[in-house]
């Protein structure tokens, strides 16, 4: 069962990151193409929208990996997510990042956040085997994990610390990615009373079908709690 769910996650999984603008434009055609010659029922007013419209917002996620020579490496990416309690999941194209976690079977996993959307998408948008250490290009600085073979970037305030539990071969020299978070490093700033302030944290999230960067609004109730009144 669980190799089933995660047959479809993988499936499912798209990764916006450098290196794939040509193939992401070929597949959008496609789609196009087959949304003109398809016809969609409709539901009451609403209007048909297609195939194309994403999940959305999604998490703007970086990760973190030393190459074979021990130059930090880290990739924006979008689609990921939870898989369980205390494990991660994405999909990988064929990346520099994806030869890195193949080798050291480790990564750090932090949330881009509103002072970094610059270098944030930089990190997205240029190669890691074109550019030989990204993190410096940028400015910015890593330290590496005490627990497992990958760089903290020192400018994301919260880091997990995530080992490879499961990896999936894909196509095209892709794989799907299941990670163990081993320990979370957050920075005291992002905390309150002990714990992580999303308002603090302030992360970015992607909206997939306007290719913009948010931010989160305020909270408007609180989970299993909200809809108690109607019980």
């Amino acid at each position: 069962m669980k190799h089933t769910i995660l047959t479809l996650a993988a499936a499912a999984v798209l990764f916006a990151a450098c290196g794939t603008k040509q193939e992401n434009n070929t597949n959008e055609e496609q789609t196009e193409n087959n949304i003109t010659t398809m016809e969609f029922k409709n539901v009451n007013e609403r209007v048909n929208m297609g195939a194309k419209l994403y999940v959305t917002p999604q998490p703007a996620l970086m990760i973190a990996t030393y190459d074979a020579e021990g130059n930090p490496d880290v990739m924006m990416a979008a689609w990921g997510g939870q898989y369980e309690g205390n494990q991660v999941c994405f999909q990988l194209s064929s990346h520099k990042t994806t030869e890195n976690i193949r080798l050291n079977k480790a990564f750090t996993l932090s949330f881009a956040d509103a002072r970094t959307v610059a270098e944030s998408d930089y990190f997205g948008i240029a190669s890691g085997r074109d550019v030989k250490d990204k993190v410096a290009h940028v400015g910015f600085h890593c330290t590496k994990s005490q627990n497992v073979n990958a760089p903290i970037i020192d400018e994301y305030p919260l880091a997990m610390e995530c080992k490879v539990v499961e990896l999936i071969e894909r196509e095209n020299d892709g794989a799907f990615v299941v990670g163990e978070i081993v320990n979370a490093v957050a920075d005291p700033a992002i905390l309150t009373d002990g714990k992580i302030d999303i308002k603090k944290l302030n992360p970015l999230v992607w909206d997939g079908s306007s290719l913009n960067y948010f931010t989160l609004a305020d909270s408007v109730g609180k989970a299993w709690n909200s809809g108690m009144a109607l019980k």
